[in-house]
């Protein structure tokens, strides 16, 4: 295997795993209430102003050791954003739940602009960063190339894995799982049968945004620069990911995620990296075509 290709692909996977991440906020809220948070871009980027501040906090209490370093941010960082998560529903959405469809829309892009310039206010215009935690590189000699990943990358995919994994299990495998699914099926009959729906739904925008604050640590450390605008481009990756792999299907975000991911990478390689964002957007359009339910959607079937 070309040592190039499988350098990009590394790559790949490392940032398709980090929009799967936030795709799953995305697919939840749809395959609850059929509606889009476009709000959820904006939780990541305030994830990663929480990143920087629960590292601070740590450092000043003399905690420099990064086990205890990433632990203690990412709990910080995963329960401050799902706090944000909750509000969003409650502001954003609750109140509006039985009007017009246009309306939740329009108030979840209210709440972006809102969250966006509340940051800028409160932290500044200018970029932010924090610097490198975990050093190191790992080099693979591969025919006539050398293939390297760092330490971080590594990092982010068995977090992002083991992210994924916890979830799926708890979606498919316990109760709050079961209750989930019910309310997503029929909201209407789950509320007969004695399900407290506002509570589920509620649940499932803490859910989404703890993804959200978890991609949020995971990309600072990588990159280590963000500012109050960082939210809405991959907030839209994430999206795209999400309608790629079928909205409201959780393997879907997470597939569709490492698709965009990896797609993306080999093109900005091999190709030209100023039209990537071109290549991904053009792809989605391709696949939808020929699949409109996303790779691992359901069909709508009209009801006559």
């Amino acid at each position: 295997m070309d040592a190039f290709f499988l350098q990009q692909l590394i790559n790949g996977l490392t940032l398709g795993a980090v929009y799967g991440l936030i795709a799953i906020g995305y697919t939840m809220v749809y395959g609850i209430i059929g509606m889009i948070n476009f709000a959820h871009g904006e939780v990541y980027m305030i994830s990663a102003y929480l990143c920087a501040i629960g590292l601070a906090l740590l450092a000043s209490f003399g905690i420099h050791s990064f086990p205890l370093l990433i632990f203690g941010t990412l709990i910080f960082t995963v329960a401050v954003t799902a706090v944000y998560g909750w509000a969003i529903e409650r502001i954003a959405y609750r109140p509006l739940r039985n009007s017009t469809r246009l309306a939740p829309l329009i108030s979840a892009i209210g709440m972006s602009l809102i969250l966006q310039n509340y940051v800028q206010l409160s932290q500044g215009p200018n970029q932010q960063g924090i610097p490198t935690l975990l050093t190191g590189v790992l080099r693979f000699h591969v025919d006539d190339g050398v293939v390297q990943i760092t330490l971080t990358k590594v990092f982010i995919l068995v977090a992002a894995v083991v992210g994924m994994g916890v979830l799926t299990w708890i979606i498919q495998f316990t109760r709050l799982g079961r209750i989930c699914r019910a309310t997503q099926q029929d909201r209407r009959m789950a509320s007969i049968l004695g399900i407290n729906t506002n509570r589920v739904i509620s649940l499932v925008f803490v859910i989404g945004a703890s993804m959200a604050g978890l991609a949020g640590v995971l990309v600072t450390m990588n990159y280590g620069t963000f500012d109050f605008y960082a939210g809405f481009i991959i907030g839209i990756k994430a999206f795209t990911a999400a309608v790629l792999g079928g909205i409201g299907s959780l393997p879907g975000a997470m597939l569709g995620g490492l698709l965009l991911g990896v797609a993306e990478a080999q093109f900005a390689g091999l190709v030209n990296s100023d039209y990537k964002d071109v290549f991904s957007f053009s792809l989605l359009v391709v696949i939808l075509i020929f699949r409109p339910q996303g790779l691992l959607g359901r069909p709508v079937v009209a009801k006559v």
